[in-house]
């Protein structure tokens, strides 16, 4: 059987053009071919580093057709590059198509680790750096986005999301909302010179944005998780409601509530009438 070529996923720089590792230059240049998200974003960042090797363009709107070409190129022996616009392959961006078909057809696929918006915003947050949970880019419209934060609210982990900076303060005035007014960080333009980190309460950066005016720069948003309290109430709240729609007995799920989610007697029963009456 002839020998494959490797795919081989490579971080590229978040902000600054001098984080791209010597390792990922190397691989860069030996390459058949690099598969970018952005072929002229790659351009620039070739350029300044002498990698003259030939991009094709990979993103959302060619994967399917493009997979099976670069897919193609593997089994021929070729050895291919993925690279998103910036920091690590797949990590919201196109790639997971590409890497799932590679291993399906017993294509060795290696990663060439660097630079994530992820990890360098939870690092410099201040806040708990285990567990943390990445949630990607924030749905765009208000619905959609609330639901994504409910989803979570329960959660005990640091929670990171990117965020567009035209609805970043749309995103934050939600995540108070729905999450409560938790500690975060909000870090922009990470690595670049004008990089900068504003820490504080949800309420607090909402506060400082609007007297922003106009947001720009990347946007990556550090919240923390709910308090294990927190999390007991949501997840009381769930029973409660659920028992309340069956027709339980008030009494009877006050007593539930105090020994399955550790609520004083108080509470539960304050929590049950709140919700008996909504």
């Amino acid at each position: 059987m002839p020998a494959t070529g490797t795919l081989y996923l490579v971080a590229v720089p978040i902000g600054n053009a001098d984080d791209l590792s010597p390792r990922a230059q190397e691989t860069l240049r030996s390459v058949a071919v690099v598969a970018a998200e952005d072929t002229r974003h790659f351009a620039t960042l070739a350029r300044q580093h002498a990698i003259d090797t030939r991009s094709v363009s990979y993103h959302d709107h060619n994967e399917q057709a493009r997979t099976a070409e670069l897919i193609g190129r593997l089994h021929e022996g070729d050895d291919v590059a993925l690279v998103s616009d910036a920091g690590t392959p797949l990590v919201s961006d196109p790639g997971f198509r590409l890497v799932r078909a590679a291993i399906d057809g017993g294509i060795r696929v290696t990663s060439i680790p660097g630079p994530s918006a992820v990890t360098t915003a939870l690092a410099a947050s201040g806040l708990p750096p285990h567990p943390f949970r990445f949630v990607g880019f924030l749905p765009r419209t208000a619905a959609a986005r609330r639901a994504a934060l409910e989803a979570v609210a329960g959660d005990e982990a640091t929670l990171v999301a990117f965020e567009a900076p035209h609805r970043l303060a749309d995103a934050l005035r939600d995540a108070v909302d729905v999450l409560g007014d938790r500690a975060a960080c909000l870090g922009r333009n990470l690595t670049k010179p004008h990089e900068r980190y504003d820490r504080g309460q949800l309420s607090q950066l909402l506060d400082g944005l609007a007297s922003e005016g106009e947001v720009r720069g990347e946007c990556t948003v550090v919240i923390a998780g709910a308090d294990r309290r927190e999390r007991n109430l949501t997840d009381a709240t769930a029973d409660a409601r659920l028992l309340l729609r069956d027709g339980a007995p008030p009494r009877a799920i006050q007593d539930l509530l105090a020994a399955r989610h550790g609520l004083s007697h108080r509470e539960a029963y304050a929590l049950v009438l709140e919700l008996r009456d909504e």
